[in-house]
């Protein structure tokens, strides 16, 4: 029996073991063939998603250009010399920057599947709920707004 070499292959086969064992194991245990079939279904697709995850890596490792000295280990930055060290501390202001545009990001992914489903319905209730959770979004970046999150100072105020 062939087996790929390395970890991968050995899970590999591991995994398409234990689908074969479930399926020979089906018709003893009173499980139906059509869902082993379609657990081997989705065992083989989550094997292929891993290998095309992982055979990019592979392949950069293998044909990537290796070299060292003091060059290389420069902080590189738009092909501009540096100034100064790279390890620099950010303030708070800056992580909670991020952390609102990140809330109001997901949350304006939520108005996608909304739409789909509000779509198939209609009526003015489905717009006004749409409404509501935009203008409760609204309210919450004014909050954040008067607070003073969106002021940058800098260090010398």
């Amino acid at each position: 029996m062939f087996e790929p070499p390395g970890f991968a292959g050995r899970l590999a086969t591991v995994v398409v073991a234990g689908f074969v064992w479930i399926l020979s194991r089906a018709e003893k245990d009173m499980l139906s063939k059509e869902i082993m079939v379609d657990f081997l279904a989705v065992g083989l697709y989550l094997l292929m998603g891993v290998i095309f995850a992982v055979i990019p890596l592979i392949v950069s490792w293998m044909i990537v250009k290796r070299s060292a000295g003091v060059k290389r280990e420069e902080t590189y930055e738009s092909g501009m010399q540096t100034i100064g060290s790279a390890w620099i501390q950010f303030t708070v202001a800056y992580y909670i920057y991020a952390l609102i545009f990140l809330a109001f990001d997901v949350d304006v992914l939520y108005l996608f599947p909304v739409a789909m489903a509000y779509g198939k319905y209609g009526g003015i209730r489905d717009l006004v709920e749409v409404f509501i959770f935009v203008g409760i979004l609204s309210l919450a970046i004014v909050y954040a707004w008067c607070k003073g999150v969106f002021e940058w100072k800098s260090r010398e105020e």
